[in-house]
């Protein structure tokens, strides 16, 4: 699949189980990019993101359905349900 195909030097792998709805993963790759698939409304589609997800060190699921990507610099970048986490906008410049 093309997800399969993009999986390669993975260093980390997280997933949400998204409670009754199905779940998503998210894959941190040796060149500090990030690989979703699964559930799109649970984390599953990062398109929103991506231009910001480069250089991630770490990632952390929720329970419900979101991530957060910790980046090089510090910052954190969000996705995912944001009745679980994942809309950081309102906190992004705190």
């Amino acid at each position: 699949s093309a997800v399969q195909d993009q999986l390669k030097d993975v260093q980390q792998v997280q997933g949400t189980n998204g409670l009754f709805a199905g779940g998503a993963f998210a894959a941190v790759l040796a060149d500090g990019s990030v690989v979703t698939w699964g559930k799109p409304g649970h984390g599953g589609n990062s398109s929103a993101v991506q231009d910001q997800l480069k250089n991630v060190q770490q990632i952390q699921a929720t329970g419900g359905g979101a991530f957060a990507a910790i980046l090089a610099d510090g910052s954190v970048v969000a996705w995912g349900d944001p009745d679980y986490g994942g809309d950081s906008s309102e906190v992004q410049d705190q």
